[in-house]
């Protein structure tokens, strides 16, 4: 089996086909060529390696289990399998990429982690591994999302780090983006930026998908064993893409696997009303990257919504473009109602209650079980819904 067919990495320069790249100031080229360097030493290097084993199997969990969802099979007719990146030490993927930039930093002389978040998942995990890294911890997360996710505020207050509140524009994520981008422009002798998706200027999507990778890796191998054989389908929820590109990694190659991407269409198909970029966007340039994206008429990122603050992203990660242009991936849309019910099905099915984000993926996985073409579908249930709760139970009124 060609391992690189659809699998690729990037160029030097840091494109997947047209896609990708790093359009940055030259002073910060010179950081970021410091970051590449640093990571291909260490993403080979035993001991760091060893290091980060450790610290997956022994702190944050690793292996996720895969478990066979025999209520919500038998009820839409078909096998559904999930990928319980939930079950992680802070309740979703972000550990496993935070873990990793966290020891990448500290190893590069770092004394500080400057970060975004949405729903806060990737703000608590990168909170965590600053903790145990013994480093700082900036985090920026919008006004609106800091209200929506209350619980992980919280948690990334008892864990240390110092909370920035961005008051800017849509007052989300893409906002929290740019401000922290700006923090790191000036701090970035002593910090580093950890990126909490598949995107940004390179390497960090191929840094973050290397890290996540072991999604892909631990389901390939936990399906197989299972079933004795690979599933008809992957899912799994796109917002930048960092769940999605772990879990996809492992599968590229096997062209018999079905590969969805699920983007959120938020209120509905109205540009400013999604955030579904694969779907909707144009080719642009947002935070020194080239992908598909949601723009204005002026061509600016426009404004992205969804009930899920993970994926209220203008742009998505460029190896997700690419895999678009080339037909290996589908990349389809669920709204924030079809969201919502997914959550209460499979709470109330199998007694899982999945991050809004996840339950995109959900829904999307429902969908297709309906439409019987597939024997046995997995999907990635990339965090758990603890954070979303008082959100949903606000808005449902139950």
């Amino acid at each position: 089996m060609n391992m690189n067919k659809y699998n690729i990495q990037p160029t030097e320069e840091g494109f997947y086909g047209n896609y990708g790249g790093q359009f940055l100031p030259e002073e910060l080229k010179k950081e970021f060529k410091k970051i590449y360097e640093a990571f291909l030493y260490y993403k080979d290097d035993a001991d760091f390696n060893s290091e980060l084993d450790y610290l997956l199997k022994n702190y944050a969990g690793r292996p996720s289990p895969v478990y066979f969802a025999k209520n919500l099979s038998d009820k839409y007719g078909c096998e559904i399998y999930l990928k319980r990146e939930d079950l992680n030490h802070t309740g979703a993927h972000k550990i496993n990429h935070s873990l990793g930039e966290a020891l990448l930093a500290k190893k590069m002389g770092k004394t500080k982690l400057i970060a975004e978040t949405g729903a806060g998942q990737h703000g608590v995990a990168i909170a965590t591994a600053a903790a145990i890294m013994g480093l700082e911890c900036d985090i920026y997360m919008g006004e609106i999302d800091i209200v929506k996710e209350k619980p992980n505020v919280d948690r990334m207050k008892i864990l240390g780090a110092n909370i920035i509140s961005v008051t800017k524009g849509t007052k989300t994520l893409k906002e929290a983006v740019d401000e922290a981008f700006e923090a790191y422009s000036k701090e970035y002798d002593t910090a580093m930026y950890a990126i909490g998706s598949a995107v940004g200027p390179h390497p960090f999507p191929m840094i973050i998908e290397h890290f996540q990778s072991v999604i892909g890796r631990e389901a390939r191998e936990q399906f197989t064993e299972q079933t004795g054989t690979l599933p008809d389908c992957i899912i799994a929820c796109v917002g930048g893409g960092s769940n999605s590109i772990g879990l996809f990694s492992g599968f590229l190659d096997d062209t018999q696997v079905d590969i969805y991407g699920v983007e959120p269409l938020g209120r509905g198909k109205k540009q400013g009303e999604n955030a579904a970029s694969m779907t909707y966007g144009k080719d642009g340039i947002i935070h020194g990257f080239k992908c598909k994206m949601l723009q204005d008429e002026n061509g600016n990122p426009a404004n992205a919504y969804s009930v899920a603050s993970g994926l209220d992203y203008p742009g998505v990660g460029p190896k997700h473009c690419y895999l678009n242009e080339i037909g290996r991936v589908k990349y389809d849309v669920i709204d924030d109602n079809e969201a919502i019910n997914a959550f209460f099905e499979l709470s109330r099915t199998e007694g899982i209650i999945p991050a809004l984000e996840s339950s995109h993926a959900i829904a999307y996985a429902l969908k297709l079980a309906k439409g019987n073409k597939y024997k046995r579908i997995l999907v990635n249930v990339s965090g758990r819904g603890d954070k979303d709760i008082e959100f949903v139970l606000n808005k449902i009124k139950i």
